[in-house]
């Protein structure tokens, strides 16, 4: 959707790299991991397909763009702590994915940044977490449901 797997691709932001990142905070609930791994990747695979998802990415994407790399000397750059819009949308891509639950998860991995996540810029970072997290949520729902 969107060429938003592509999109990412092209900034370093790979399903893969995804993937290790959700699983640096992975809570067993009955999975081993192995098998957490795949189901992580195949709901992330699945997710990105989602147009308001992607839609919500490409805005990420987009924001990154125009507020932080084209004004190199804009102190959004360094995620100031007036800046709210990017938690913002990451709790939206969270929330999409999982519903409220979600929002809990994207805490985590908003304050760990893990792998990837570290590496991002202050839209891109939030954005991604919240795919992560709406994610591992869902992985995480799914197997206590059974």
């Amino acid at each position: 959707m969107f060429e938003i797997e592509e999109r990412l691709a092209a900034r370093g932001i790979t399903r893969e790299a995804l993937v290790e990142a959700g699983m640096a905070l992975y809570v067993p609930h009955g999975l081993e991991a192995g098998a957490a791994r795949a189901r992580l990747d195949a709901l992330i695979a699945r997710h990105l397909r989602d147009p308001n998802v992607a839609a919500l990415l490409v805005g990420a994407l987009l924001l990154e763009e125009e507020l932080v790399e084209r004004r190199r000397a804009s102190e959004l750059g360094s995620d100031p702590v007036f800046l709210v819009a990017d938690e913002i949308l990451g709790m939206a891509v969270a929330e999409v994915i999982a519903g409220t639950y979600a929002r809990f998860e994207f805490s985590r991995y908003d304050r760990a940044k893990p792998g990837i996540l570290g590496t991002l810029g202050p839209f891109l970072d939030d954005a991604a977490a919240g795919l992560v997290a709406g994610c591992t949520s869902r992985l995480y729902s799914e197997q206590v449901e059974g």
